[in-house]
């Protein structure tokens, strides 16, 4: 009988946040794949999870996705985790999915943390309809996907490192317009979390005369008309009285 593969979410920050379901199975299975062991040891030490613990993470999924399909076949069950939030999203797992269910081995994802659901919600931005962006290009096709994005109306989410989030918030003020209404969150449910919000130039300022630290989650407007934002912006303030 063949095994399972359980994509298995982790705290972004607050411990509190694992779910009973996602110890229990981090309990059960036969062993656990991490995007880095040393981050994951502690976490499972903190829950009991006494289990054989294999990195996979970008450097060597592709060439141990091959022996890991073999584990499950011989029907071991195997969890995936990342060292934080939900494996697979801006984080290793797609490929180790992708391959897991072309060779018909059962995958079941549990729901559990993610840093932009919540940065999105307290956002205050319209929600409805968004788009998941990720960490932008570094460097080729940076610039031509920033100005694809600049027409698009859905609300946008972007993961962004300490020491990019200024170069990333004037580009964004270069090809959105420096009015355009932005959140950014970082340290989500930590002790120190941080939600600033209000146009791309007045949260760039913020962050100008504030210590970098952590990870941050980027939540812009979409490209609305002048009309349609001023409306949008009535509707919301009603809502928040």
């Amino acid at each position: 009988m063949e095994g399972k593969l359980y994509i298995v979410p982790t705290p972004i920050g607050n411990l509190e946040d694992m779910t009973f379901r996602a110890i229990r199975i981090l309990k059960e299975v036969d062993l656990i794949l991490a995007e880095d062991t040393r981050t994951s040891a502690p976490l499972l030490k903190h829950f009991g999870v006494d289990k054989r613990v294999f990195a996979h993470h970008q450097h060597n999924e592709h060439k141990a996705t091959a022996e890991i399909i073999k584990f499950l076949k011989e029907g071991q069950n195997i969890a995936l985790i990342s060292d934080a939030g939900t494996p697979a999203i801006s984080d290793p797992g797609f490929f180790l999915v992708r391959e897991a269910l072309k060779s018909e081995i059962e995958v079941t994802c549990l729901p559990g943390a993610t840093a932009f659901v919540p940065a999105l919600v307290n956002s205050g931005l319209p929600n409805d309809q968004f788009v998941f962006e990720g960490f932008l290009p570094v460097k080729k096709g940076r610039q031509t996907r920033l100005k694809q994005l600049a027409l698009e109306e859905r609300t946008m989410i972007f993961y962004e490192s300490p020491h990019r989030l200024l170069k990333t918030l004037t580009e964004f003020a270069e090809f959105f317009g420096g009015d355009r209404p932005v959140s950014v969150s970082r340290e989500l449910s930590k002790v120190y979390e941080e939600n600033v919000r209000g146009t791309v130039l007045e949260v760039k300022s913020h962050f100008e005369n504030n210590i970098l630290k952590g990870e941050f989650v980027i939540c812009v407007g979409g490209n609305e008309s002048k009309d349609k934002r001023t409306k949008n912006k009535d509707k919301y303030a009603k809502l928040d009285s």
